[in-house]
Parts: structure tokens; C-alpha cells; sequence
């Protein structure tokens, strides 16, 4: 077991321990970004089951312009923050940026509601899991067992692999990703070229349907299926430069944005534009195969079926190592508990973090399978809508820390543009998109007016902001050399060391 010692060594060893304090670097090429940032948005499990529960709950049919619409406001966005990712590399990117450009306090909030949202989507991944591999197992004929036996298992595999080097999950993600991706496609052409009744329409893609009362609901349920996009910053301290996080960003951007934007169209034309609705709330998460299979050979489908789970466990696995690099931050830094910044010397992954994650998901998924509770609707759809909520909120945060750190800090080659004018404009409209997702919250989940979950899923975020903002005061006040490491990234260690090193002399 690791002591304190080894958690908060005084002076460099001559060979190492079991654990260590720092992330891999120089490990990650562009490719291997891309597939952990698309594979943390899971397309086939966002076309297949987050856009299509989406129609169901809603009730709306312009989902798919929203996709496209999310991608050109995220890559104003963008702009901005991979500009500001070769000035910041940290594994907690949201949370220290906005340390950096907010000033620390707002960004040990920031941590927070970092972690709580991140883990309600890894959370929620799991439950869809579950589910999924339980349909699977049925459908090919298999006896009908427990979603959360299959939950368990895939968490148990995810935990494994989150303990092995980065590069390596990289290129297990790139295998599933590219798989499923071409099954999507695939399913998209036999959609467009066999439509329903009235024939191939773009009604679902008239930019018209965000100037409508349902703009707001379109927009978060779209938002949701972006969630991972920025992982490409999280992954920054192991990447090989700064230029290779910027090209995976917008190149994930341009591939997530046109994927979803095309294949939840196809459904569309599958369905037709007034019948998309009613088929998703006829057949769930199955209606994309159920479409496919009056289109497709039946191995065609099964295949399919076979890679949305995959698909949900390409997700777990990339959003797992998500949560494990944030719990890792904000334990080096000194805002969480410092057993947290533990790493593996031999891999370099952050196996504290990362089992901190494998004990909370545990807890959640055996909760939901003592009381029964439905994991589609309330762990699946509800913790990734809850989880996306949190993220908007960080992505909106970050934009104006964007500005506040170059007016702060200026950077001359960067130019105005990248720097105050394109974050300027995505805190605008992050922020008008963040109150319509706050208005229609209830809506998204589908409960009825007055119901409490409308309210209380984004009070949670409320309560974590209040906690946060008042223990950065704490740390200020009572812990000043732990204040100062808030955002620090890696140079976080050193001046630590630095300060045990002086105490002892």
C-alpha cells in the first residue's frame, strides 16, 4: 500500500516506486486524441439512442439542424480554447482554465461541478451499457439476465484498462470507433436511399426550427451529444505538442458535428420528418436497427446492435480516463485529497483517480439495482441530460476565462480574434443557450410542469458552484501555499516539493 511518503515524496529516489505524481508525456499523437475525444461522444450511442430517446421525450423533430448548429457555435468556441491550450496544460483543462482566467476561487468551483458532471455521464454510460449488452444478449437468442450484471462486468474491464498506459486504451478506442462509425454510415445510406413517405425532406434541417419556443430543448439535447469534444485539453500534458491538441479538436469538431448532424437526419427520412416522434417512442433505443432491419440482411443489424455496445463502452472507457485525470488534478493541486495525485510509475495512469471513479459508479449502479428504478430513462438519459448541463455550464465559464486571461496576459501572435473577439461571441451564445437549457430543463427530461427534477438537477450544480467558492475562500485563508497551486498543472509538484524541501531545512 502507498504511504504519505510516497504520495508526497521530499526528494527525487534513484529508482522509482511504485507510484509517482505525474502524467505520461509525449505519449499521444493526433489520431490517438481524435479517437479518445469521438469515441467519449459514442456516435452510434448518440444517434442510436441520446437523439433518438431525444425525439421520444421531447416530442420535437429539428434535432438534427441543432447537431449542426452546436458545432458551429463549439467551434467558435474552440477558437479560443486551444489557443489558450498552449499556454495551460493541465489535466483538469475546464477547472484551470478557469483558475487561470478567473481567478482561483471561481476555479476550485469549476472542479467541482467538473467532476460531478463528468461523473453523472460516465455514470450514465454504464447504466446504458447494461441495458444495451442485456437487449443484445436476447436478441441473439441468449437467456435474459440482469442489465446490471453486464453493467458490473463492463466497469470492471473499464477499471482494468484505465490502469494500463494511455496509448494503449488509444488504439483499442481507435478500433471501436472506426468500426461503428462505418455501420452508421452504412445504415445512413440504406436510410436516404429507401426513405418513407413524403421522400427525402430537409425540414429537419431548417435552420427555421431554432427561431421556435423549442429551440432551447433542441439545443441541449444536441449540446448532450458533443459532450467530449474537449477532452482533447484534458489529454494536453500527454499529447506531444500543443499544435497536435489543436488539430484533434477541430478535426473532432468537423467529425462529430457532420456525423450526428447527417445520421439523425437519415432517421428522419427513414421515418418521415411527422413520423419521427411517434417511432421513437414506439421502439426506444431500437428503432434505428428496427429501421435498418426493413432495409438490411439480418447480419447487417446484428452487427450493428454489436457495436452500439460497443460503442457505449468505447464511451465509458474514454469518459473513465475523463474523470480520473480531474480527480488526479485537483489532488495534486491540493483542492482534493493529495492520495488522489497518485500515479503508476510503471504506466503512468492515475490509478487513484481512477478507482475513486470505479467506487462511485459501483455505488450508483447497485443503488438503482436494489430499488429497481428504470436505468434507461433515469440513469441513461437523465444522468448524460444532467451531465450535459454541467458541461455547458463549464464550456460558457471558459469562454469569458478565455478573454479575462489574455486581457490579463497578452499575447501578441495570437491576435485579437483568437483571443477576445471569437470567445467573446461563444460566451454570448453559450450563455443564451445555457439560460434556454435552464428554462426547458424539464421539457428535456420529459416530466410534467412543477416536477422537482426540473429544478433540482441543476440546483445540484448551484450547491457544488456555492461549495466550491467557499472552500478556494478556506484555502486562501488557512492553506495559502495550496491556494497557490491551483491551476499550476505539473509545476504544481515542484513548488510543493520546493515547500516540503524549506520546511525540512
Amino acid at each position: 500500500m502507498p504511504t504519505s511518503k510516497t504520495v508526497r515524496p521530499v526528494q527525487a529516489s534513484p529508482r522509482p516506486g511504485p507510484v509517482s505524481n505525474s502524467l505520461a508525456a509525449s505519449r499521444l499523437g493526433m489520431w490517438s486524441i481524435i479517437f479518445f475525444t469521438v469515441a467519449a461522444a459514442a456516435p452510434e450511442t448518440v444517434v442510436g439512442g441520446g437523439a433518438v430517446s431525444g425525439f421520444a421525450v421531447s416530442g420535437v423533430n429539428g434535432i438534427p439542424v441543432g447537431y449542426l448548429a452546436v458545432a458551429v457555435v463549439l467551434g467558435l468556441f474552440a477558437v479560443g480554447y486551444v489557443t489558450m491550450a498552449r499556454h495551460v496544460e493541465n489535466a483538469g483543462a475546464f477547472y484551470a482554465y478557469i483558475a487561470k482566467g478567473l481567478g482561483r476561487t471561481p476555479g476550485t468551483a469549476a472542479g467541482g461541478v467538473a467532476v460531478l458532471a463528468y461523473t453523472m455521464v460516465q455514470i450514465s454510460l454504464v447504466g446504458g451499457f447494461g441495458v444495451g449488452a442485456a437487449d443484445f444478449l436476447r436478441q441473439v437468442g441468449g437467456p435474459g439476465l440482469p442489465w446490471w450484471l453486464f453493467a458490473g462486468v463492463g466497469l470492471g474491464l473499464v477499471g482494468l484498462l484505465g490502469m494500463l498506459r494511455i496509448d494503449v486504451n488509444g488504439r483499442v478506442l481507435g478500433v471501436l470507433l472506426l468500426a461503428e462509425i462505418a455501420v452508421i454510415l452504412f445504415y445512413d445510406l440504406a436510410f436516404i436511399t429507401d426513405p418513407a413517405e413524403p421522400g427525402v425532406s430537409l425540414t429537419t434541417l431548417n435552420p427555421a426550427q431554432l427561431g421556435t419556443g423549442a429551440a432551447g430543448v433542441i439545443l441541449v439535447i444536441a449540446f448532450t451529444g458533443f459532450i467530449g469534444f474537449e477532452n482533447s485539453t484534458v489529454l494536453a500534458e500527454e499529447a506531444r505538442d500543443s499544435r497536435t491538441v489543436s488539430r484533434a479538436t477541430y478535426l473532432s469538431l468537423f467529425v462529430i458535428g457532420g456525423l450526428y448532424g447527417l445520421s439523425t437526419w437519415a432517421l428522419t427520412v427513414a421515418t418521415g420528418p411527422d413520423q419521427i416522434v411517434a417511432k421513437a417512442g414506439e421502439h426506444s433505443t431500437q428503432l434505428m436497427f428496427a429501421l435498418a432491419a426493413d432495409r438490411l440482411p439480418a447480419g447487417l443489424v446484428t452487427v450493428g446492435s454489436a457495436l452500439y455496445v460497443t460503442s457505449l463502452f468505447a464511451g465509458m472507457l474514454s469518459f473513465h480516463h475523463v474523470c480520473a485525470r480531474y480527480f488526479f488534478a485537483l489532488g495534486r493541486e491540493g483542492i482534493g485529497p493529495r492520495a488522489l495525485a497518485i500515479t503508476s510509475s510503471r504506466t503512468s495512469a492515475p490509478i487513484a483517480g481512477s478507482a475513486a471513479q470505479s467506487v462511485l459508479t459501483v455505488l450508483v449502479v447497485g443503488l438503482f439495482a436494489m430499488t429497481g428504478w428504470d436505468p434507461v430513462t433515469y440513469l441513461f438519459f437523465w444522468g448524460a441530460s444532467a451531465g450535459a448541463l454541467g458541461v455547458l455550464i463549464l464550456v460558457t465559464a471558459t469562454s469569458l476565462a478565455v478573454v479575462g486571461y489574455f486581457l490579463r496576459i497578452p499575447a501578441p501572435g495570437h491576435g485579437i480574434w483568437r483571443t477576445l473577439l471569437a470567445p467573446s461571441m461563444a460566451a454570448l451564445v453559450l450563455g443564451g443557450i445555457l439560460v434556454l437549457t435552464v428554462r426547458s430543463f424539464g421539457t428535456v427530461l420529459g416530466v410534467a410542469p412543477g416536477d422537482p427534477a426540473a429544478w433540482m438537477l441543476p440546483g445540484a450544480y448551484l450547491v457544488v458552484v456555492l461549495g466550491g467558492l467557499t472552500w478556494g475562500s478556506v484555502l486562501r485563508a488557512r492553506y495559502p501555499e495550496s491556494y497557490e497551486r491551483i491551476g499550476m498543472g505539473a509545476r504544481s509538484v515542484t513548488i510543493a516539493r520546493s515547500e516540503e524541501r524549506m520546511d525540512g531545512e
